[in-house]
């Protein structure tokens, strides 16, 4: 059977366009690709259509709205969720109208679908003397301790995500003035943020305690476990309940 113009597209989009145009991370790839196995699912249990002959022409705004639909009644997705399913599908409609002009208003008018409106849950925050008992709980006589001390320091000026935090290497930090480390954020994308005179004191020392100065050594991980590799998500400090990360 020949292949149909969506299955050579959608090939195209996820093992291609996705990571090497966009510059994408495996994982946020995955999570694309994720949305279209949902897709591809509905399409064959609820609306009965045949993988293998599924065109993109059937790809239109009422499969998309019928599907959404169903992400949020059958399987009871949040808003959110399924605002990052259509999120998804408008990235792919980006895509055909270019590389298939004459679907170019079919296209449109998915990208112009609104994405559902929900109500945004306040931001919530630590007070000052919360924050400050958190920041004093690992033990730094220890090494896995002052390794957290630094870790949460970090966290707490610059807000990164725990996966940015433990991908950090040496290379990324910069403690002249003005001081500063550069984190590897999502898609790839990098950014620059200052940080505070008391993270600085406590990175002059813990630094080169881990021979994390020298040049040789800038691509390696700052927090690493007691086998030197690299922390994990799991192995990251776990909060004031304990104090202390798990390795």
């Amino acid at each position: 059977m020949k292949p149909t113009n969506l299955s050579s597209h959608l090939t195209r989009f996820l093992s291609h366009y996705l990571a090497y145009q966009r510059n994408l991370s495996p994982n946020t790839v995955k999570a694309y690709r994720d949305v279209f196995v949902l897709l591809l699912r509905f399409c064959r249990d609820v609306k009965g259509i045949s993988i293998e002959r599924l065109r993109l022409e059937q790809i239109d705004v009422e499969l998309v709205n019928e599907f959404l639909d169903h992400l949020k009644k059958e399987r009871h997705g949040s808003i959110r969720t399924v605002n990052q399913r259509l999120a998804v599908l408008h990235a792919f409609s980006r895509y055909i109208q270019v590389e298939e002009p004459s679907l170019l208003l079919q296209s449109q008018r998915i990208l112009a679908m609104p994405l559902r409106r929900y109500i945004r849950n306040e931001v919530a925050y630590l007070p000052k003397d919360h924050l400050a008992v958190l920041l004093a709980q690992p033990d730094i006589k220890r090494s896995p301790g002052r390794r957290d001390a630094v870790l949460l320091s970090v966290f707490y000026d610059t807000g990164a995500r725990v996966q940015e935090l433990i991908d950090m290497t040496a290379g990324d930090i910069r403690l002249e003035a003005p001081a500063q480390v550069r984190i590897l954020g999502k898609g790839r994308k990098i950014r620059v943020v200052p940080i505070m005179g008391n993270t600085v004191n406590l990175l002059q020392l813990f630094l080169p305690e881990n021979n994390l100065m020298l040049p040789e050594n800038y691509d390696h991980p700052v927090f690493r476990n007691k086998h030197g590799n690299k922390l994990t998500r799991m192995g990251a400090p776990s909060g004031p309940a304990t104090g202390t990360s798990r390795v």
